[in-house]
């Protein structure tokens, strides 16, 4: 491993290359620990600046992880989830990528409904909801800890059913034959708490991505209001846009006839 001290590409810039090409061709496979901050000075011949800066900038890429008090480590890759253009759950999102869920029930319980909760499901203060707390395991690993509340009335029996290895989402079709139609999620990055660093097995203040999504019948009744906490470096989401185009443009390829819209109306996500 060594740099051209000749090269105008910078110092940090060579050594970030050299790095990756280790972690690209498998030399340092996921998990594995590199070299250490002196070690690496010595084998390229650098000051510690310059490492730090191209170990700094592999780590915004999610390339390495850094373990205070432990070392530097290959990141393991990221696990892909859909977000918006598919309402999927987690359990068969995660199937249908060839892993292995697992989940953990850590609350199942009938309980009053908070004016939060309340104002998502679009229900009563005090009305009785199912509340489900649960923690995700993905080929053994933590990687999502999940609150979710469903309207009791709606599918009492879910009280009682076990979610360790099988899909909400499937079991309230099969069950109930209710079936999500549409959903609406926020996504923002949040710090761990000693709580949920605990579950998911991360340090106190490591950022999480929290989505936060309420479910839709087919007649616009909420079912299912939740709030998930993902591990941020263990998760990739996935996004497909869709352009709508402008009513003149629909207009002028049906002809320019204004009176056929007379009826139509913008569609509401």
């Amino acid at each position: 491993m060594r740099i051209d001290h000749n090269s105008p590409i910078p110092y940090y810039r060579q050594v970030k290359e050299v790095l990756r090409s280790y972690i690209d061709q498998g030399t340092w496979p996921p998990g594995s620990q590199i070299p250490g901050e002196p070690e690496l000075c010595r084998i390229f011949d650098v000051s510690r600046t310059v490492i730090r800066q191209a170990l700094t900038e592999m780590e915004y890429e999610g390339l390495i992880v850094r373990r205070k008090g432990k070392g530097t480590y290959v990141a393991e890759p990221k696990i892909g989830e859909s977000l918006v253009q598919e309402l999927t759950g987690f359990y068969q999102d995660m199937v249908e990528r060839n892993h292995t869920p697992v989940t953990q029930v850590l609350k199942q319980r009938v309980i009053p409904v908070t004016s939060k909760v309340a104002r998502r499901l679009k229900i009563a203060p005090e009305t009785l909801v199912i509340e489900m707390e649960r923690l995700r395991f993905v080929d053994n690993e933590p990687i999502v800890l999940v609150v979710t509340y469903l309207p009791y009335a709606l599918c009492p029996k879910a009280a009682e059913a076990d979610f360790t290895s099988q899909s909400l989402y499937a079991y309230l079709e099969h069950e109930y034959g209710l079936t999500m139609a549409r959903g609406r999620r926020t996504l923002e990055a949040v710090p761990a708490n000693d709580y949920e660093a605990r579950l998911l097995q991360v340090e106190r203040g490591a950022p999480l991505i929290l989505l936060d999504s309420v479910g839709f019948l087919e007649d616009g009744t909420p079912l299912e209001y939740y709030h998930a906490l993902h591990r941020g470096d263990r998760s990739r989401f996935e996004v497909e846009l869709v352009r709508f185009r402008e009513r003149g443009m629909i207009r002028e390829m049906l002809g320019g006839n204004s009176g056929r819209f007379s009826g139509v109306r913008k569609n509401t996500p």
